[in-house]
């Protein structure tokens, strides 16, 4: 991968913030060529740094108004069973989010629905039907105070990373 340099990263807090700004718009907040932006963000692009261009999207206004947060704890780590398990998270399409992570539990899922019948639903289907699923908890959220994947884009010379 080649290195991030000053320009690109100011590139890429632009871009993050506002993905349909017009490279010609990029080029002059950068103080560069829209020809160099659209090479330097191609070059992101294919080296992954730059995952895909997206909308955020309002889950109340689309009828998801309601996040709940799922813990999952397994009864085998087996391979197979796991790799079972992450494929019927990433099929479900209520399912936001989900992390294989350490300690007490094994996974965690965001899941955006339209109300506690359709999550119960989804949870017997996902976690009821499983045979490699121990326990679950369900937490409900109330407020979200910050909804963000917005990843800090700082250099690691400038040491841009208190809150």
């Amino acid at each position: 991968m080649t290195p991030l340099d000053a320009l690109d990263l100011r590139l890429l807090e632009l871009v993050q913030a506002n993905s349909r700004m017009p490279q010609s718009e990029l080029g002059e907040r950068v103080h560069l060529s829209t020809a160099a932006v659209n090479r330097r963000l191609k070059r992101m692009l294919d080296e992954g740094v730059i995952q895909r261009y997206g909308a955020v999207l309002s889950p109340a206004a689309l009828g998801h108004p309601l996040t709940i947060v799922a813990e999952v704890e397994t009864e085998s780590e087996q391979i197979e069973l796991l790799d079972a398990m992450r494929q019927s998270f990433r099929d479900c399409p209520q399912v936001q989010q989900c992390y294989y992570v350490t300690g007490e539990w094994d996974f965690i899922l965001v899941f955006v629905v339209r109300d506690m019948a359709q999550y119960t639903a989804l949870s017997r289907q996902l976690f009821f039907q499983s045979n490699n699923v121990k326990r679950f908890r369900t937490l409900v959220t109330m407020d979200p105070v910050k909804l963000s994947l917005d990843v800090p884009v700082s250099s690691p010379w400038t040491g841009n990373d208190s809150c």
